[in-house]
């Protein structure tokens, strides 16, 4: 799917005044500037004449791919909010173009980021060539602009730095990447490109447009955000057609020995030491890899020492949106909200078993099904849940089935939300398997790159398969809540990938049967952990 960056901007001589907008549409992968709009509309305010802008810019890009996603980048913090839905619209001159600006794609196919007006220096540059134009009685034409050649090429608007989902030190490249400033961009206040200052009325130092509109809540207004326009599908008519391409391009469960690994590994395995009974256990000490592994009573597997391959998170991070980091406000669209169940017992649970998807595939034992019970019990009276999705596994299933039945759902079922293979490990305890398969077992506790005996699967092909299941359903769940009945390895891989934690920290998260856990995904890219490792449902009422 192509994917294309709008960014518009419109002004008014006078609030109201003389006004104009301007657009223009990019390639995001590659920041070729692909269309230019700009018009002249008369008397109007700054508002008005942005989200004719939006507007111009929307049409151009649906001219260009009806299917594409589009990301649009204003400088206008009011028209960002309120097409975000975080802001209310109340002029009776913005209603009807914030409405026709949600049509022009189907919802969930744009989303809005606030940028500050030097980065905006194209499109500001159009609406002050319309608006010069419009002085002299003359229309804007596309042959004299001058606003692309004027406009250095920078960097695609939205590039994606290597690293994991989630990965703070990617997350935060990109911060960096999106303030930088431009080559020859121009100052805040600048002129356009006739010299012609345009008025920026209250809108600029406020937030609030000209008639006092405000928002529905404090906003630091050089923050970012992201969100998507609501409404039904369908393409507006009206407005200054796009110009085509213009010169001057510009890029616009393991071893808890069946459950838990004997480090916290993502895997559901064997643990080595005094367990309690119920597969939870506490993590494992840090070593070096070429040591001799430490272990805690009743850990969640030994984890791997030194320093992984950031490879296994590069392949992780394939074909997902790298959320953006800060302290920037979290975008208050509603989130895609992953609650992560991990299965309740089985057999092999309190005995430390490598219990994985080449195994024996166990169902629940007497007391994991009194944990499922219990934890449907706690989800029926939130209330949240609106689909249940599951690891194809009978434990899995088996959890799924009891917790949906109470809340009146069904259960889909996702191949990619099965534990990790374990190959000839599949049965055998921490201790079994360091007797039988010493050097095996050290090279797996040293890389996520390395395969269990027999060839099993290692822990960066399970996150590779996490991350795609994860994609998948996020992209068939927007904003809704849903539950994903899963196993060890991918519950931590999830939470690991959304905190940008590096593979080795797998091995530090204790996992218990039955626990919740809970992720919310926002449209603009960030992912929030809301919850790790509740087992309060579980306990005595009393």
């Amino acid at each position: 799917m192509r994917e294309f960056v709008v960014e518009a901007d419109g002004g008014s001589r006078g609030n109201p005044g003389p006004a104009g907008y301007g657009a223009v549409v990019s390639d995001a992968a590659t920041g070729e500037t692909l269309a230019e709009a700009a018009e002249f509309i008369g008397v109007a305010t700054n508002n008005v004449a942005e989200y004719r802008g939006l507007l111009a810019g929307l049409r151009a890009a649906r001219e260009l791919d009806p299917e594409a996603r589009v990301h649009v980048r204003m400088d206008s913090k009011l028209v960002v909010e309120q097409m975000s839905g975080r802001w209310k619209i109340k002029h009776p001159a913005m209603k009807p173009l914030a409405a026709e600006a949600a049509t022009v794609f189907p919802p969930g196919q744009v989303t809005y980021e606030w940028i500050p007006r030097e980065r905006n220096t194209h499109a500001d540059r159009l609406a002050n060539e319309a608006m010069d134009a419009g002085s002299r009685g003359e229309p804007w034409s596309p042959t004299t602009s001058r606003a692309a050649l004027d406009t250095p090429r920078a960097t695609p608007a939205a590039p994606l730095p290597e690293g994991p989902p989630g990965d703070a030190t990617a997350g935060a490249a990109r911060v960096r990447a999106a303030m930088a400033p431009r080559p020859g961009a121009a100052a805040p206040g600048g002129t356009g490109p006739a010299g012609t200052p345009r008025d920026r009325g209250a809108e600029d130092a406020s937030g609030e447009d000209a008639s006092g509109e405000g928002p529905l809540a404090e906003r630091g207004a050089a923050d970012t955000h992201g969100g998507r326009a609501a409404g039904p599908s369908g393409d507006g008519t009206s407005g200054a057609a796009p110009t085509g391409r213009a010169s001057g391009r510009r890029p616009a469960e393991h071893a808890a020995a069946e459950d838990d690994r004997a480090a916290g590994a993502s895997g559901e395995g064997p643990a080595v030491g005094t367990g309690d009974g119920a597969g939870a256990g506490t993590s494992a000490v840090s070593r070096p890899a070429t040591d001799t592994p430490a272990r805690d009573a009743g850990t969640d597997a030994d984890g791997p020492g030194g320093a992984l391959a950031a490879d296994a998170d590069r392949r992780a991070a394939q074909a997902v949106t790298t959320p953006s980091s800060g302290w920037a406000p979290a975008d208050m669209g509603a989130p895609a909200t992953f609650v992560l169940l991990r299965h309740g017992e089985t057999p092999l649970t309190p005995q430390k078993r490598f219990s994985g998807s080449g195994g024996s595939d166990p169902s629940l034992s007497g007391i994991g099904r009194e944990q499922a019970e219990k934890t449907a019990a706690a989800l029926a009276r939130r209330g949240t849940v609106q689909a249940v999705v599951a690891s194809p596994l009978a434990r899995t299933r088996e959890t799924a089935g009891i917790v949906a039945a109470r809340l009146g759902l069904d259960v889909t079922v996702e191949d990619g939300l099965r534990e990790t293979d374990f190959g000839a490990w599949e049965g055998l305890t921490f201790g079994e398997v360091r007797e039988r398969y010493p050097e095996d077992l050290d090279a797996w506790l040293a890389s996520p790159d390395a395969e269990p005996t027999g060839g099993g699967e290692s822990f960066a092909a399970t996150a590779a398969r996490v991350a795609q299941a994860r994609d998948k359903l996020l992209a068939e769940y927007r904003g809704r809540t849903v539950l994903l009945v899963t196993h060890v390895t991918p519950v931590k891989t999830l939470i690991r990938l959304a905190l940008g934690a590096p593979p080795e920290a797998l091995f530090r998260m204790e996992l218990s049967a039955a626990s919740l856990s809970a992720v919310a995904y926002y449209a603009d890219g960030n992912a929030s952990v809301r919850l790790f490792n509740d087992t309060s449902h579980l306990r005595p009422s009393y």
